[in-house]
């Protein structure tokens, strides 16, 4: 029998291996410098996978979950990540309020908790830049110690109408502080190594069909009020990712439109780092990809074979494959992984609560503060706050013993604790009355307990931050707060309201108090007061409330927002005078809902049942049009001012306990800048800060008399600067310098596609807020212009209002 040689196909084989060996070994590893070559190296089929989340899931298959528990359970999703190549796997989960991921992992005794961190709408009203960036900085220490890589945050949409669900994700009705603030924010978050998402681009202004709802709006507005906010953070802090809306933007979806991820965001703007999606289903991933999306997230097999079939086809560049993919990896480059850090799992919890306590007294607004109502009679007419010699409250109000740190949805922030207001005056040496606070403790367990019980289970299944208790007011009779008024020397109220992600606040139960509520105030204010003590509110909200019809009933109100883990002592910060206000508002707060002329082009709230019925596909909005009902670019107070519509409180709002003198303004102009300079001096009894704000009248603005060489009409006040003072101690002044770019007082020309300041006489009011100026000056400016893309124009002609 003979036998066959093998030693030839052995050694062929063999040498096959080798060769597959050296292949391996000469595989470029990504590093900084190394992009190109590793973009080559890459397959179609790699590169279309990198531009999808790692979730290998379909729609019928559920969440990311399983991908993020190998990870770190409760991210909000994973990158593809590819070992040969050394590209590794990123995650990044969401925010913006502090980091959200699980507080507890399977088979592990550990705990993951993170800090709840005062809401946008607090951080705003600190008008601070320098404190949020401080914030930030301790947000991205817990991102990076937990091991994620980015968080999906700040969100920067502007605060079109009070009734939005997400309002407390946002900063403001203006674009610049809205701009600035955000800025500031991912500053300090990308100090720490790792990135920050801003989020939601554009025009995301309801959660009403937020999915396919069409946003029309003229492209002034566009570049004025909506993208100006993120065209600020762009330029100023360079974010490694941005996120693009669900919603349509002129007839588009964000997610799919060239004309906003190219035109505007890449050529107008200059933007180099990666746009990603928000977390939905498979759409029109081709057209995403050649619009400029970079990311498509959660991710899903589908996807990536759709990538590489129309390129296959013909339908899709791989030149556009290639630039999205390139962008990818530029910004895995700066992710801890990939510069050898290393993550602790043990952030330091205890220096970021001290941050947020901060940072939310701040923020905090005191929106009054009077003698009390029979102080005459009592023989002290002194401001009711600073609290001064009270020994025990009576505390008010469901929220004052389940405080609310922050919003629900993907804002919210699984926290080790939440210090309440009783706990807050606990440990400011201020004692509740036991009746009170014993019957609303056992409400609050009750109430809790009840809910978990008959808990929506597809809400908690989809997002456990739905799924939190909203707890009703209690009624209280007359006869037990007689009992209270003869025990405390004061009442607290507090005033709650909660709002998330998905739904929208509605009119009449949310930004209106119940018949409840305004019994209670009433029956505690007629008590209180006919025994001669203060009565005190506290708000304890994300969103604008009405205040207009009860805020006579009371001496004082505190806007504490929802301020975070340690929102009770910083509320007991404030009361006590242990922090001095200096908190203002940044965005007008209407007599009426109604007042804003968006209201009337809002979608009507939706119920549990409209939301369940519209993630099934019915009920859809379709369209809002922001130039009907007297709006386009009159956004919060450029409308108020502008029509001379009355306010419960003006935008820029805030007292304090002390008071300041404002100098008189010096301004000068050099090369495009104006330089306008400001002494403030604190004429108080109280050390305080001061917020101080810039509006610009333009030659032939609504209400004035000079005639403008320009067609394009123009708000009466637009904010284009403020500054803050440090804390000034009593008799202490400071020289405030701001400098404005010109480009920043330009309008946007459609006509032209331009930006254009025309030639003439500018007006810079030097204001505490937008209804207290304080003093002016006039500067002639010559015209200044800068060209853009003709971007996102309106698929048919709006008749834009006209004042």
């Amino acid at each position: 029998m003979k036998v066959k040689n093998y030693l030839p196909a052995l050694a062929a084989l063999l040498m096959l291996g080798v060769a597959d060996c050296v292949v391996a070994q000469k595989a470029p590893q990504l590093n900084k410098n190394n992009v190109e070559e590793v973009l080559k190296a890459m397959t179609l089929e790699e590169k279309a996978a990198l531009l999808v989340g790692a979730t290998g899931q379909e729609p019928a298959g559920g969440t990311m979950a399983g991908m993020t528990r190998k990870s770190v359970p409760g991210a909000a999703g994973v990158l593809s990540d590819f070992p040969t190549l050394g590209i590794p796997r990123l995650i990044v989960a969401d925010g913006p309020a502090g980091l959200r991921i699980s507080p507890t992992r399977s088979g592990d005794s550990a705990t993951y908790y993170c800090t709840a961190f005062p809401i946008g709408s607090c951080l705003a009203s600190t008008w601070n830049p320098d404190l949020v960036e401080q914030v930030g900085k301790a947000i991205g220490n817990e991102v990076r110690e937990y091991g994620v890589d980015i968080i999906l945050g700040p969100g920067v949409n502007i605060h079109r109408n009070p009734l939005c669900g997400r309002n407390f994700e946002y900063f403001s009705e203006d674009p610049l502080v809205t701009g600035k603030i955000a800025a500031a924010y991912i500053r300090g978050v990308q100090s720490q190594n790792v990135g920050a998402c801003i989020k939601h681009f554009a025009v995301n202004s309801q959660e009403g069909d937020r999915l396919e709802v069409d946003e029309r709006v003229s492209q002034r507005a566009l570049r004025e009020i909506y993208l100006r906010g993120f065209e600020i953070a762009v330029r100023e802090s360079d974010p490694w990712t941005l996120m693009s809306s669900y919603n349509k933007v002129n007839g588009t979806h964000a997610h799919e439109n060239r004309e906003l991820l190219t035109d505007i965001l890449r050529t107008d703007w200059g933007y180099k780092g990666v746009v990603m999606t928000d977390w939905t289903g498979p759409r029109n991933t081709a057209a995403e990809v050649h619009a400029g999306n970079d990311l498509m997230m959660p991710g899903y097999t589908s996807q990536v074979n759709e990538i590489v079939n129309k390129v296959k086809n013909g339908q899709l560049a791989e030149g556009d494959v290639d630039i999205c993919a390139r962008r990818v990896l530029e910004m895995i480059v700066k992710a801890p992984k990939m510069k050898g850090i290393t993550f602790s799992n043990k952030p330091d919890l205890k220096a970021n609560a001290q941050t947020t306590r901060q940072a939310a007294a701040e923020g905090i607004i005191l929106l009054k503060n009077e003698a009390a109502a029979n102080a005459n009679v009592s023989g002290n007419a002194d401001p009711v706050l600073p609290i001064k010699d009270m020994k025990t409250v009576a505390l008010f109000g469901v929220s004052a013993y389940d405080f609310s740190a922050g919003g629900v949805g993907s804002g919210y922030v699984n926290t080790p604790y939440v210090v309440n207001i009783v706990d807050g005056l606990k440990n400011a040496g201020i004692s509740t009355t036991k009746t009170m606070t014993d019957i609303y403790q056992k409400y609050v367990e009750y109430a809790k307990a009840k809910f978990y019980a008959d808990r929506d289970p597809l809400m908690w299944f989809y997002d456990p931050g739905l799924g939190l208790p909203k707890l009703d007011e209690i009624e209280l009779t007359r006869r037990c707060i007689k009992a209270e008024a003869k025990e405390a020397d004061a009442a607290i109220i507090t005033i709650g309201r909660q709002a998330g992600e998905n739904i929208d606040r509605d009119a009449d139960t949310e930004f209106l108090l119940t018949q409840t509520e305004q019994d209670m105030i009433m029956n505690v204010s007629s008590i209180f007061r006919m025994a001669n003590k203060p009565v005190i509110v506290v708000i304890n909200s994300g969103s604008v409330i009405e205040t207009a019809s009860w805020r006579d009933y009371v001496d004082a109100i505190v806007l504490a927002w929802q301020p975070g883990l340690e929102g009770g002592n910083s509320v007991a910060d404030i009361l006590t005078g242990k922090v001095c206000p200096s908190g203002k508002t940044t965005m007008t707060w209407p007599i009426s809902v109604g007042d804003h002329p968006s209201t009337a082009n809002f979608p009507q709230s939706m119920t549990l049942y409209d939301f369940k019925q519209m993630r099934r596909g019915g009920g859809a909005i379709s369209t809002v049009d922001y130039t009907n009902h007297e709006e386009d670019i009159y956004v919060g107070y450029r409308y108020f001012s502008t029509f001379d519509k009355k306010t419960a409180y003006p935008f820029g709002f805030g007292l304090s306990y002390t008071t300041f003198e404002y100098g008189k303004p010096s301004v000068k102009v050099s090369d495009n800048n104006v330089i306008l300079s400001i002494n403030v001096k604190n004429t108080g009894n109280y050390a305080g800060k001061e917020v101080v704000q810039v509006y610009v009248t333009a030659p032939g603005a609504a209400g004035t008399s000079v005639a403008s060489q320009s067609s394009i009409q123009k708000p009466r006040l637009e904010l284009k600067s403020f500054a803050k003072t440090q804390t000034l101690q009593p008799g202490e002044s400071e020289t405030l310098t701001m400098t404005i770019p010109v480009r920043d007082i330009a309008s946007f020309d459609e006509a032209n596609s331009q930006w254009i300041a025309t030639a003439g006489k500018y007006t810079f009011n030097v204001a505490a807020n937008a209804e207290d100026i304080k003093g002016s000056v006039t500067v002639t400016l010559n015209e200044y212009t800068e060209k853009t893309t003709n971007a996102l124009a309106p698929k048919n002609k709006f008749n834009i209002l006209r004042y």
